[in-house]
């Protein structure tokens, strides 16, 4: 079992930047692969990023690719999610979610663990 806690969203202008931080329980984070989902009001969770269990493998939805960048401190259990160039469209809920395996790919129902999200708002 594993436990995530995200951190770091908040209100930025379109252009700014925010990293957002995941924090897990346990002793065995090296074991999990990570991803960042997001959530705006009235649509679907969708996919943002993805890191295998090593961080040597990351993934990036088209809509993220070149701004957003996704790493991970295995020393300090914790998944990162910088942010660059926000948009307005980039507002959503986001979460972090982790699974039992070398890698977890771009679907939700991949992974078995989420944390309880954190909002991030981008004004035009």
């Amino acid at each position: 079992q594993v436990q995530l806690v995200e951190s770091g969203g908040g209100l930025v202008q379109a252009g700014g930047s925010l990293r957002l931080s995941c924090a897990a329980s346990g002793r065995t984070f090296s074991s999990y692969a990570m991803g960042w989902f997001r959530q705006a009001p009235g649509k679907e969770r969708e996919f943002v990023a993805a890191i295998s269990w090593s961080g040597g493998n990351t993934y990036y939805a088209d809509s993220v690719k070149g701004r957003f960048t996704i790493s991970r401190d295995n020393a300090k259990n914790t998944v990162y999610l910088q942010m660059n160039s926000l948009k307005p469209e980039d507002t959503a809920v986001y979460y972090c979610a982790a699974v039992g395996s070398s890698w977890g790919g771009i679907f939700a129902d991949g992974y078995d663990y989420w944390g309880q999200g954190t909002q991030v708002t981008v004004s035009s």
